[in-house]
């Protein structure tokens, strides 16, 4: 049976959806690992993200919260609201509570990724605060730590991140995710994936 990863994230602007997208190919790269790209419903009208700026959503599947069970090891990602996650994210998961009840996502490996409009936005406050989440259903928080090696110590460029997740600066929202910052969406993937299979294959 192979391991299933899910990539699970919600971007208004496509930043998200930019270090999404590494994250898959990341965790696609390590043998016998499936993995499947997911977007959490739109909380807001059409009329109000035409409003903000928001491009179209693109042809990722919408995620139900039943769907999460299916998979060995997830991936959260969201942009970040005042250090916090954005309230989309969280209202996908406060549909959780079936699975809390029952324990379906117990045990089941769990990492984080997340954008933030600047570089005292909430880089390592959203997931940080995002970890409840996970704690409450026992899942097991795989941070990337500094296993990205030089990568971490970036000075000399703006790069987003923390030893919790891969992350990047949206600025206004022209600026798009470096390609440092993809590098490392990519190593969490495989590092996730890999992490990932070794839990699948001692179930």
């Amino acid at each position: 049976m192979p391991t299933k990863v899910y990539v699970v994230y919600y971007s208004m602007y496509g930043h998200v959806a930019k270090l999404a997208e590494e994250m898959r190919k990341g965790a696609a790269s390590v043998e016998g690992v499936e993995v499947k790209l997911w977007q959490v419903p739109e909380t807001l009208s059409e009329e109000v993200l035409k409003k903000m700026g928001g491009p179209p959503k693109g042809d990722v599947p919408i995620i139900n919260s039943s769907d999460l069970a299916e998979a060995d090891g997830l991936l959260f990602g969201f942009p970040t609201r005042f250090g916090m996650m954005a309230a989309q994210f969280k209202a996908f998961l406060d549909t959780t509570g079936g699975l809390w009840r029952t324990q379906a996502l117990a045990g089941k490996p769990a990492g984080i990724f997340y954008s933030t409009g600047s570089q005292g936005g909430g880089q390592e406050t959203t997931p940080l605060t995002a970890i409840t989440q996970l704690v409450h259903h026992g899942m097991i928080f795989v941070p990337i730590g500094y296993t990205f090696g030089a990568g971490m110590f970036e000075m000399e460029k703006v790069k987003g991140g923390s030893p919790y997740g891969s992350g990047t600066y949206a600025g206004d929202g022209s600026r798009q995710p470096s390609e440092l910052e993809l590098q490392q969406a990519f190593h969490q993937g495989k590092y996730f994936a890999g992490i990932t299979k070794k839990f699948n294959a001692t179930a």
